[in-house]
């Protein structure tokens, strides 16, 4: 490394710890207030304000969307992109630890503002609402928001250190019956079930499960089926999640699923209503020079990747997926030590506020902020090769 880079990658940690008590504060005010997706109106906030405080020009509600943000700050060259999440899970909080994701994007760009035009950056945080199901990213992605990037990173919590998360392509359907009521026990004949037309739908899909791969996952819930027992349902819904492996596998899967709920509407005599509420999530893949840079710069920092028995879990999905198809990108995963506790537990949610956790936002930063300088030195010895 050069003298030059050692010295930048030393200004970023000094800047990651000067901000370390702000950015500590905002990580435990994102988790003390969890937004779900599309609502982030605190947390969007706090994240703009502390981007403007951190030198950067900043913009509050773009894209046509009230809870994005984009805070640029450098006019070098080379365009990098820090991504910041910060919407909760229903009923449960922050238990995948988007207060980390958001404090650890402020971090890393606070770090850099000061180096970028020196290091030929320029930098660009983006606020991202809507991970848990909405899909922010990709509705950022068909209105520009990635356009001239060469590069986009982000961090994410979990339970154990790793890499690169092995995102899956997901799908979405909101699923909804209608019949006709009737009195149960009087008059069932005159009924149209909706809620036995969620019940074939869901025996196909268990049938399907035999024939679909070893990736592919199908998840849902029912949310109505009925409001008495002695009324036949004329109203059924449910929520489902379709998962794969790639992008090419779901396009697959989604029709034999979808023929599913259709053999529920065959069978009873319903009328049948798919709709997806958010876009197709795509795999994640991750670019390796860029996550060969942050893997030895986390480790620089005494950060661990420990040799995962059988890989790291498969079926996570991220719409920061949509983006790698895009742009080169990292998603790589900030462990916790939190085991047995995982992502989408009441306990992880704890976890997110712990001294570990602490330690995550700012090392998140760090490292982020070090990758940004590798790839400017990689990009500026490239230049300097082709002139």
């Amino acid at each position: 490394m050069t003298p030059a880079a050692q010295g930048a990658k030393r200004q970023a940690a000094d800047a990651v710890g000067a901000w370390a008590a702000r950015l500590i504060d905002l990580s435990h005010r994102i988790h003390a207030h969890p937004e779900l997706a599309f609502e982030e109106t605190l947390a969007s906030t706090w994240v703009a304000d502390a981007l403007s405080a951190a030198g950067f020009d900043v913009q509050h509600g773009c894209y046509d969307l009230p809870t994005a943000v984009r805070a640029t700050v450098g006019t070098g060259p080379l365009h990098i992109a820090i991504c910041a999440e910060y919407d909760a899970l229903p009923g449960i909080g922050h238990a995948c630890g988007h207060n980390v994701i958001a404090a650890a994007a402020v971090g890393a760009g606070a770090a850099l503002a000061g180096l970028a035009d020196d290091l030929g950056l320029t930098v660009t945080v983006l606020g991202t609402p809507a991970e848990e199901g909405g899909g922010g990213k990709i509705l950022m992605l068909e209105r520009g928001a990635f356009e001239g990037l060469d590069a986009a990173m982000m961090v994410h919590p979990a339970a154990v250190e790793m890499a690169a998360m092995p995102g899956s392509a997901v799908a979405q359907f909101e699923v909804s019956y209608r019949g006709k009521p009737a009195h149960a026990g009087a008059y069932p004949e005159l009924g149209v079930n909706a809620a036995d037309a969620m019940t074939v739908a869901q025996v196909a899909i268990g049938l399907l499960r035999q024939q679909t791969g070893a990736d592919d996952r199908v998840h849902g819930i029912v949310t109505q089926a009925g409001t008495a027992a002695n009324v036949i349902p004329d109203v059924s819904h449910g929520r489902w999640i379709i998962r794969s492996s790639t992008v090419e596998a779901l396009a697959e899967l989604k029709p034999r699923v979808r023929r599913c709920f259709e053999a529920g509407a065959l069978a009873t005599g319903c009328d049948l209503v798919v709709t997806p509420p958010a876009p197709d999530y795509a795999d994640l893949r991750p670019d390796a020079v860029m996550l060969g840079m942050y893997r030895a710069n986390a480790e620089a920092l005494g950060r661990v990747f420990p040799d995962l028995p059988g890989g790291p879990p498969a079926g996570a999905a991220t719409d920061m997926g949509n983006v790698s198809h895009a742009v080169p990108s990292i998603h790589p995963m900030l462990g916790l030590d939190c085991l047995p506790a995982v992502n989408h537990q009441p306990e992880f949610t704890a976890a997110c506020v712990t001294p570990a956790a602490d330690r995550a936002v700012l090392d998140g930063a760090t490292a982020m902020a070090w990758t940004a300088v590798d790839l400017a030195r990689a990009s500026s010895a490239q230049r300097a090769s082709h002139g």
